[in-house]
């Protein structure tokens, strides 16, 4: 006996999407009914009696609402019952009484608010309860296995669900696998989980734990895999995992865990992957096999730079730097030139970006030392006092060098826009301003070492030891400083600098244009060129660092790949070009030092010096 829609196939009944309001009468034989996807509203009293030999029941994708206390009447055979998606808001007291051998019960995505240990009493052989994504807000106060003894895997995934008490789970003896994940949960009671002994697969993650009971842990001698990923977990206590043996796999994505310590992981000796928010917390558990994740695209657990062109490049950046900058002051020193005072600026501008060149020289020495065993050296290199200095001075190297550049861009437009009304300034208080600048830029570098109470590990957030991003766990002084330097100091600066050029092009321009040379369009185009290769390095070098702050403090996600390409390639361009635009490639001192080695050449017309830009 079959409805005429329904399909057979042996002893299994198919009436899936026949729009069936209710439930059909089938053959006592049938041991599979499908029922999904029909429209079925509620299941009354002995609604499948008869159906004696019944071991599979799926009633998924209906619209079932109420279900009677004796709807399962007489199916003393069923193994799996599947209910999910429906709309059951409540379950009442012996619904499944009848069901003694059911081992599967799937009640997923339903809107059920409450159960009680008598919702599931006559189920002694349920092995599997699923139910994902209800409105649970409680478990019940009396232990939960009370009428399911044999209760090996218990899913509460997506309820609302804010407090395990110490008693729910005592019963469960047999339970191997409980996932309590993306709930509401702010506290579990101490003792909770002490009575599964054992306990496989325990999932805490997505909620809202702010602290874990030391001893939350103790009894879970079995237990392999723990996720208490995505918590506002302040710390985690040291012992906190000392009780886990047997533990292979152990989640903490998205932690911020500040009092992170190697003897947090010391006594799990079987722990072959571990999973944490950034990669510097791998150095905490260097005996585990596989630690995610495994770069922060700037270090991996080889190589302090993970990238081979990185590890390559930095050396070579680094010579051209300094033997650049080396160059320029031996030459200035040698060459006298009519102009003291700027001989003097450009010689303070070598020394500045001469710095970054040894900061890009240490890490590469360090990258060197680490090789292949880094990550066993991760953390202590980043709370190291080198790491701290040699940030220390590329942040020196770095401001000093923008307030130095903003100052000759300023002497320079003053000179040239207002040429009869500025006096330039001379030596003595040329000097008095770079004493300033230098001395500023010292304060700057230093403020994040003398307060480490509110900046905390400012410079050794990573293995290159330069912070050019925010975090979400960083100290408001600390975001506010680098917000105030970067998006502040430096971007006032560059617009400055663009703003003069522009107003200096200008002026040479009408300058220009009130005479007759013929020569006047060749000129203008060789100013145009070079004050567009001065603006556009500049650009080159601190728009990618503003976009990056400026991301970084929106929560951006952004990769730590990008981060390393930056301080290695793009932070360093102004140190390494600055010789070249200011002196090597400048028409005056190129006549000096002709001059000097004997070169014959024609005299500049006193208009064409005027003209010509000395920077």
């Amino acid at each position: 006996m079959l409805p005429e829609r329904c399909r057979c196939w042996g002893r299994a009944a198919d009436c899936t999407a026949q729009n069936l309001s209710t439930v059909p009468r089938v053959s006592p034989n049938v041991t599979q009914l499908d029922l999904k996807r029909n429209k079925i509203r509620t299941l009354l009293d002995n609604q499948f009696s008869g159906c004696w030999s019944l071991r599979k029941l799926f009633l998924q994708n209906n619209k079932i609402r109420v279900i009677s206390p004796k709807a399962f009447a007489g199916l003393s055979q069923l193994r799996m019952l599947f209910l999910s998606h429906n709309r059951i808001s409540r379950l009442l007291p012996h619904t499944f009484e009848d069901l003694n051998r059911l081992e599967w019960l799937i009640l997923d995505n339903n809107r059920i608010a409450r159960i009680t240990p008598a919702t599931f009493s006559g189920l002694r052989s349920l092995y599997f309860l699923y139910m994902l994504n209800n409105s649970l807000a409680k478990i019940p106060d009396g232990s939960l296995c009370t009428e399911t003894p044999k209760l090996s895997w218990l899913e509460l995934e997506g309820n609302r669900i804010r407090a395990v008490r110490g008693a729910i789970f005592q019963q469960c003896r047999e339970l191997t696998v409980l996932v309590l994940r993306r709930n509401r949960l702010q506290w579990i009671q101490s003792g909770a989980f002490s009575g599964l002994s054992r306990l496989v697969e325990l999932d805490l993650s997505l909620n809202g734990l702010d602290e874990l009971p030391p001893s939350l842990f103790r009894g879970l001698a079995a237990l392999q895999q723990l996720n208490i990923s995505y918590n506002p977990l302040k710390e985690i206590c040291p012992s906190q995992f000392e009780s886990l043996p047997q533990l292979l796999s152990l989640s903490l994505e998205g932690l911020e865990i500040p009092n992170i310590h190697n003897v947090t992981f010391r006594g799990l000796a079987n722990l072959s992957h571990i999973y944490f928010k950034k990669f510097q917390y791998c150095s905490s558990a260097p005996h585990v096999r596989s630690c995610k994740p495994n770069t922060d695209g700037i270090s991996s657990f080889e190589h302090l730079l993970a990238n081979i062109i990185l590890r390559v490049f930095v050396w070579v950046i680094a010579c051209i730097t300094c033997l650049g900058n080396l160059c320029v002051i031996c030459m200035r020193s040698c060459v006298v030139t009519e102009s003291s005072a700027h001989t003097m600026a450009i010689k303070s501008l070598c020394c500045a970006d001469s710095l970054m060149g040894i900061y890009l020289f240490v890490i590469g020495a360090f990258d060197l030392k680490y090789s292949g065993e880094y990550n066993r050296h991760a953390q202590g290199w980043m709370a190291s006092m080198p790491c701290q200095l040699v940030g220390s001075l590329a942040m020196l190297s770095s401001e000093v060098s923008v307030l130095l550049l903003t100052y000759m861009t300023l002497e320079k437009y003053f000179s040239i826009v207002f040429p009869f009304s500025y006096r330039r300034a001379g030596r003595r208080q040329t000097a008095s301003v770079l004493a300033a600048i230098w001395l500023l830029g010292l304060s700057l570098s230093v403020v994040p070492l003398c307060c480490k109470e509110s900046f905390g590990n400012y410079y050794g957030r990573n293995g290159v030891c330069f912070p050019l991003q925010s975090e979400l766990g960083e100290r408001p002084s600390a975001r506010g400083f680098s917000t105030t330097i970067y998006l502040g100091l430096n971007l006032a600066a560059f617009i400055t600098i663009v703003f003069a050029y522009t107003g200096m092009f200008y002026s040479i321009r009408i300058t220009t244009c009130r005479t007759a040379e013929s020569s006047v369009c060749p000129r203008d185009v060789a100013i145009a060129k070079r004050f567009f290769f001065i603006v556009f390095t500049d650009a080159l070098c601190w728009i990618p660092i503003f976009l990056l702050k400026l991301l970084s403090l929106l929560q951006v996600e952004i990769p730590g790949t990008i981060t390393s390409w930056v301080v290695i390639f793009i932070l360093p361009i102004n140190s390494a070009l600055n010789p070249i635009l200011y002196t090597i490639t400048t028409a005056p001192f190129q006549e000096k030092v002709k001059g000097c080695l004997h070169v014959r050449r024609p005299e500049l017309s006193s208009r064409q010096s005027f003209m010509l830009v000395v920077l």
